[in-house]
């Protein structure tokens, strides 16, 4: 055993990874809820929520090619304010994406077992077993996987926005040109600035997940470069795929169709493959969605063990996590990874009272903690970066004013929690339990040197 990563991932296997992790279910189900709160003004929000991404991925893309490392954000809390932050940081985001796994194998596993008759802890066993052989793998074959599996549905996405726009333009047969009749018909804001703010809860996390990258960066082989790069191409193509696939769906279904989708044929991409005649769209979005879910849970279990890994490395989770086979891989941080992410989702059919749902309205919540940390981790680390020389030609725009106008755009995200029933839930769940993991820190590392343990 060692205790050293292996430098296996190309820059197109960590673009694919950004891809695959922040492109899921919230884009082929979630859609529908921030058009019918906002209508075609739905597109300011997604605006907004993009601009918020790209600053946060920027300033994330300047601390990692300067100081690589598999603890990403979590490290550069560490580095920034002390051993607490990073502590809280780091267990703050391990929770939320074990969450968020056990949700995306439930919903997986709920539709194949639909298409087998089976029941669903069989396919969700299935993955489980499956997932852990790929990440117990040497991470070139990782990402090479990853890679494939992530371009099936970015493949769907492509062809969803060639066939919505020959539609558009009347060029699909069968179809007259559409233009912006349906647009025109509830006007461009039916339900004024309080409908944008309202899709505004709906959207700001619809980007989430391309974080993930940076905590891959560590094993790439050229970790500046492949950042930047990364960064850069999964940033752009997740904007055309998000707004491009709503100005479509915006254009080619009558507002009063669109909403909220519990299922594959209730989703706004099933209703416009269906005015396309196009034959099984039901069941083809089924595959896609499936897809989507499992690639991302896929590699948020391999950001979750290289975090995992990085924390132990740095005294901030047991030592025995930090250790990895010959192939570099951290086997032990894997292994505790997946079983924590299949207890999610026995939580998900166990369900004890208020518990499951308590934890993941918190997930909102917890991520926007994350963006926070991030941004002020940047504030903090930047003039020391410049000054040591350590920073590289990837660089975030407009210091210091841009990244806090980033970050006063977080705070109006909270204020508009505030103001929705559902979002003080949100932040309420998740200020008790980022509370409490930032409590269990400061006792932790009570009596200890307030020297940064800096994770690797």
């Amino acid at each position: 055993m060692s205790n050293t990563l292996n430098s296996g991932l190309q820059t197109r296997h960590l673009t694919m990874m950004g891809l695959g992790s922040a492109i899921g279910a919230g884009l082929f189900l979630g859609t529908g809820v921030g058009i019918q709160a906002a209508g075609p003004a739905v597109i300011i929000a997604y605006v907004i929520a993009g601009a918020v991404t790209v600053c946060i991925m920027t300033m994330l893309a300047e601390m990692v090619a300067s100081r690589p490392s598999s603890g990403s954000f979590a490290t550069y809390a560490d580095q920034a304010f002390g051993a607490w932050a990073g502590f809280s940081v780091g267990w703050s985001y391990w929770i939320m994406q074990v969450l968020i796994i056990g949700v995306e194998i439930t919903g997986a596993s709920a539709i194949i077992s639909g298409w087998f008759d089976i029941a669903p802890w069989i396919p969700a066993l299935i993955a489980v077993v499956f997932f852990a052989a790929i990440n117990l793998a040497a991470v070139r074959g990782f990402g090479e996987f990853e890679f494939w599996f992530a371009l099936i549905k970015v493949a769907a996405i492509v062809i969803f926005l060639v066939v919505g726009v020959l539609m558009v333009l009347g060029l699909f047969p069968g179809m007259d040109a559409v233009g912006t009749t349906n647009i025109d018909a509830v006007g461009f804001m039916p339900n004024g600035i309080g409908g944008i703010a309202t899709a505004m809860l709906a959207v700001a996390f619809a980007f989430g997940g391309i974080e993930l990258v940076t905590i891959a960066a560590a094993e790439s082989e050229n970790p500046t470069a492949a950042v930047s790069a990364a960064i850069r191409s999964a940033i752009w193509r997740i904007a055309v795929f998000y707004i491009g696939s709503v100005v479509l769906i915006i254009l080619l279904l009558p507002y009063e169709q669109i909403a909220g989708a519990d299922s594959a044929a209730e989703s706004p991409f099933t209703l416009v493959l269906e005015r396309a005649n196009v034959s099984g769209a039901a069941t083809i979005m089924e595959v896609v969605i499936a897809l989507a879910l499992l690639s991302a849970c896929n590699a948020q279990l391999y950001g979750n063990s290289r975090l995992l890994y990085s924390m132990a490395r740095g005294g901030e989770a047991p030592s025995y996590f930090a250790q990895t086979n010959a192939s570099g891989v951290p086997v032990r941080a894997v292994i505790v990874s997946i079983i924590f992410g299949f207890i999610s989702v026995a939580m998900q059919w166990w369900n004890p009272p208020g518990l499951l749902t308590f934890l993941l309205n918190a997930v909102g919540g917890i991520l926007i903690s994350i963006w926070a940390m991030v941004i002020l981790s940047y504030i903090r680390l930047h003039p020391k970066l410049v000054a040591s020389g350590e920073i590289t030609n990837v660089r975030m725009w407009g210091y210091p004013w841009l990244p806090w106008i980033t970050f006063a755009t977080l705070g109006g995200f909270i204020l508009l929690m505030l103001f929705d029933a559902g979002g003080r839930t949100e932040l309420i769940s998740a200020l008790v339990v980022v509370g409490a993991i930032v409590v269990t820190s400061l006792i932790v590392h009570r009596g200890k040197a307030s020297e940064p343990a800096h994770m690797v």
